[in-house]
């Protein structure tokens, strides 16, 4: 039996659903593996596949010469003014992500009798099992390939584009070739009507045996082994750019061959080299709930219809976070992770940045996974340029604003309609940073780059933030709470609650990094007006009189000062706290997506509410909202494929159990009556220390591994009390019952 939680999940049938296949990813490529013994399928994916429809080309709307006069209607009470401020587009979508292919390998038919499935988060290896055939994949993280071995002695194998949705006028062309690495299969794909393309191609090494070429693909008889690496390579048309061209058959089997050792298993090696730097990262935090032994060895299929057993939420725990690694690389995240098995993905795949991606990514500071955070600084860092775009053509501003959707390749903000008008969202930029801040506090190291990008966002603010109220306080006008209305208003109205506290945040700690202009960045923060508190005794949504909120709905934007900003907490601004307890309280959950959930929880946890985080995490561990690959789900009984509970549910976790700000650790601030005992290892705090802590019934002890000499205080059930840290100085605490 099992004496701690399991780091990996396993079925006992094959999986007949692409949602069910289980995943692997080096934040690249991605590998989806379904499909029964005599017929197994690699779905394949890239992180930078999307499809054009015309977001290729979209820019943001030039409306900046209008926005004083819509400034003037707003402040003057037409509450239906921002309506109108378009530039009369229709609605347009980014780019949609797409899978590429995927690799089937066809055996000679046999009655299956035995069969296993298993992935090992510890090395990304997704293992099939059945009457001696055995398959095992992974997307080496060292390499970039996907690499696929099968021990069966006859196997067929083509590379297909034919998956749901697969639009019918693609331009598809096959190849199928003997190189001295290898048999080399292709598949290049075209757009219609564009001049944008991929190619797959996967080298295959067989040992023993017979190949047979049997375009468009390849007959294997007698073999020992086989062995597929697969790559795939997106060219965009783009005159001189240095994937523009379509790749060399014999040049991709020699860059591939390359990576083969001479005098090595070639497999194993390939393995080695990707496990010590996946399982380094993954290994590095582990939460044990004191489950069940017994409970822990069932597999994850049986263990999600045991939503209260503590052995559930070490799985989805650590599923969680081999999925969020394995996503996050070249790009963080996208809606689905790295992962479709569908033309057709919710919400075109895109990086959702209103709510969604910084949801995903809330684990990564405290929970040790920099890869991650370095994934979502390399998105932003690139498209920042856009960002500037954005704020000259729709603020005549300097500075950045962030848009609200991305396809990864475009950070220009051309996604708005009348119900979402995204383009008045002032605050994504601040939203978006605020793990970068959190990621640089963490180590304790300032980044250049984020050093830029505050800056930037400091100097929009200054250009932005010109209008007042008749209190001679700065208004936020337009402004827009995503993705919610005023109920007796339309959606752009005048000082959102999160625009407020972005506001402030941005600006404050931008000053913090530039103290050469930190003067100038404070007093404007100090212009700002403060949160308000409305006729119900809760943190209004929007601060402007007369404005009344609309409580059943999805997101939580008014409520960014509490979670993850430090601005309105239980310590230093009780009153405010109160209110926003008030707010969480009146909030509904409207459609019951997976993102409001567990925002709502992470919130009630700032909030000190152990009872409320174990309802809102029960809505989705109750809801059917996890495949039996335990990736998640946008909506109950598994409607939309969708990675936001799934790469979530770690950060509440954490959350409810260690909070940490520059100055100040929090333990124990949330922990649920259901979990009485467990242990969370390996925590990261924002003052430069890692965390152990354990607890029981009566009582609990944290390890505390300063890498910085700070006071900071300390929070627990019992008060406040001063801690000092020092450097390489392990402090050890023994807490009473909590």
């Amino acid at each position: 039996m099992s004496t701690g939680p399991v780091h990996g999940t396993w079925e006992p049938r094959p999986a007949a659903r692409w949602e069910d296949a289980f995943l692997s990813g080096n934040g690249h490529h991605g590998a989806m593996v379904f499909g029964d013994p005599n017929d197994e399928r690699v779905v394949v994916t890239q992180h930078t596949l999307v499809r054009p429809n015309g977001g290729e080309s979209a820019r943001p709307p030039e409306l900046a010469a209008g926005l004083p006069a819509l400034q003037d209607r707003l402040l003057a009470g037409e509450l239906t003014a921002a309506e109108t401020f378009t530039d009369g587009r229709p609605l347009q979508w980014v780019q949609p992500f797409h899978p590429a292919f995927h690799i089937r390998l066809r055996a000679p038919r046999e009655e299956p009798r035995t069969y296993r499935r298993c992935v090992d988060f510890a090395t990304g290896v997704v293992t099939a099992e059945c009457a001696g055939r055995r398959s095992q994949v992974f997307v080496s993280r060292a390499d970039d390939v996907v690499v696929h071995q099968v021990t069966t002695p006859d196997v067929d194998i083509t590379l297909d584009h034919r998956l749901p949705g697969a639009p019918h006028d693609l331009a598809v062309g096959h190849g199928a070739v003997l190189t001295p690495e290898g048999a080399l299969l292709t598949l290049r794909v075209r757009y219609p009507g564009s001049d944008r393309a991929y190619t797959g191609v996967t080298l295959v090494l067989v040992t023993g045996g017979r190949t047979t070429l049997t375009p468009p693909g390849l007959r294997i008889t007698g073999a020992e082994s086989v062995l597929l690496l697969t790559r795939v390579l997106r060219h965009t048309g783009a005159p001189g750019a240095p994937d523009s061209d379509a790749p060399d058959a014999l040049a991709q089997a020699r860059a591939l061959g390359d990576l083969i050792p001479d005098d090595e298993d070639p497999y194993a090696r390939l393995l080695d080299r990707h496990t010590e730097l996946h399982r380094t990262a993954y290994e590095r935090v582990t939460l044990d709930l004191g489950a069940d032994p017994a409970e822990r060895a069932l597999p994850g299929s049986e263990l999600l219809a045991r939503p209260d057993s503590p052995a559930c939420l070490e799985r989805l725990f650590a599923a969680g976070r081999y999925h969020l690694l394995s996503a996050s690389g070249m790009l963080p995240p996208r809606l689905t992770g790295l992962w479709t098995g569908d033309w057709n993905t919710g919400w075109a795949g895109a990086f959702t940045n209103d709510a969604n991606l910084n949801l995903q990514t809330s684990s990564a500071a405290a929970a040790a996974l920099p890869e991650v955070t370095e994934a979502q600084a390399s998105l932003i860092h690139r498209q920042l340029d856009d960002w500037a775009d954005n704020a000259r053509a729709v603020f005549g501003a300097r500075g950045v604003v962030a848009p609200p959707h991305s396809d990864g390749e475009s950070g220009l903000t051309y996604h708005f309609s009348r119900e979402y008008p995204l383009h008045l969202w002032t605050a994504g930029a601040d939203w978006l940073l605020k793990p970068l801040v959190d990621h640089d506090e963490t180590r304790g190291e300032r980044d250049p780059r984020t050093a830029h990008a505050l800056a930037q966002v400091a100097l929009f603010y200054e250009d932005f933030l010109t209008r007042t109220d008749e209190n001679g306080r700065l208004a936020v006008v337009p402004s827009y709470s995503p993705e919610n209305r005023p109920a007796n208003a339309s959606w752009g109205a005048i000082n959102a609650a999160m625009d407020l506290s972005a506001a402030r945040h941005a600006l404050l700690t931008a000053a913090e990094y530039h103290p050469e202009r930190a003067e100038r960045w404070r007093a404007l923060a100090d212009r700002l007006p403060p949160h308000r508190i409305n006729a119900d005794g809760a943190l209004a949504e929007w601060a402007w009189p007369g404005l009344d909120d609309t409580y059943d709905h999805r997101h939580l934007s008014h409520l960014y000062g509490v979670w993850p900003l430090d601005e309105i907490n239980p310590y230093d601004t009780p009153d405010l706290a109160a209110a926003a307890y008030r707010a969480l309280e009146l909030r509904g959950a409207e459609n019951d997506s997976a993102h409001g959930h567990l925002h709502h929880a992470l919130v009630a946890a700032r909030l000190r509410d152990g009872e409320r985080v174990a309802h809102a995490l029960g809505q989705v561990l109750k809801g059917d909202f996890f495949h039996a690959s335990l990736m998640s789900a946008h909506y109950p009984n598994r409607d939309v494929y969708n990675a936001d509970a799934a790469h979530t549910l770690p950060a509440v976790l954490v959350e409810m159990l260690v909070q940490s700000t520059p100055d100040r650790l929090v333990l124990l601030p949330a922990l649920p009556t259901a979990y009485p005992t467990g242990r969370l290892l390996g925590i990261r705090t924002r003052f430069g220390a890692e965390i152990d802590l354990t607890w029981n019934q009566h009582e609990a002890t944290a390890v505390i591994r300063p890498t910085r000499t700070h006071r900071v205080e300390l929070r627990t059930s019992s008060g406040a009390e001063q801690l000092d840290l020092v450097a390489g100085e392990d402090r050890v605490l023994t807490l009473g019952a909590w």
